[in-house]
């Protein structure tokens, strides 16, 4: 067996390793569109992300952050129930004190169980009145606010070095791993080729 054979697979290794580092770089780079010759090279992730920033916008609006699904959290029974409290404090407060300092008179003929029976009127009127109001809120936030809109605009204005980053930092393991694979595969295309030249 020849040298030349015995490298083969050596040889074909490193260029399957190689090939697939370039192809992971091509991903990102080059940022701009270069024209060589008669082609034009650009990295796929510059090149797509404004279609990228639209199907996440469309993603995140449509799927991950429903204005429905909100204003069902807000208005749902149990968590009104859970901020009732503090605004049981601040009715309390205001009656016990801010009331009787604006007006004088009236707290003069307020006591403590008149304040227990408006605290409880008003609790009880808020505990009606507050999922109607968010649900007319959170509407005409939908009405104002396209989220659509702002997350496709903040994605296709994101620099492209930190979108790299991002990719790389989370998927440096899948990235190491395509790249050992080819010069795996490209060891085996060697050997193979090592086989076919010795079977002649």
């Amino acid at each position: 067996m020849t040298y030349g054979l015995i490298l083969l697979p050596l040889v074909s290794a490193f260029i399957g390793w190689f090939v697939n580092r370039i192809a992971i770089k091509m991903l990102f780079h080059p940022r701009q569109p270069k024209k060589i010759l008669w082609f034009t090279l650009q990295g796929i992730f510059p090149k797509k992300q404004q279609q990228f920033a639209e199907k996440i916008g469309k993603l995140v609006s449509g799927e991950l952050l429903s204005f429905r699904d909100i204003t069902e959290k807000i208005t749902d029974p149990g968590n009104i129930k859970r901020v009732m409290p503090q605004i049981e404090a601040h009715i309390e407060q205001f009656l016990k004190v801010k009331l009787p300092q604006q007006m004088p008179v009236i707290g003069m003929f307020i006591g403590d169980r008149t304040i227990n029976e408006l605290k409880a009127v008003f609790i009880t009127e808020l505990e009606t009145l507050f999922p109607v109001i968010m649900q007319q809120y959170m509407l005409n936030l939908e009405n104002d606010l396209n989220l659509e809109k702002i997350v496709t605009q903040k994605v296709a204005r994101f620099s492209s070095d930190k979108l790299e980053e991002m990719l790389i930092a989370i998927m440096s393991k899948e990235f190491r791993f395509v790249e050992i694979m080819g010069g795996i595969l490209g060891f085996l295309i060697g050997l193979l080729q090592v086989f076919i030249t010795l079977a002649q």
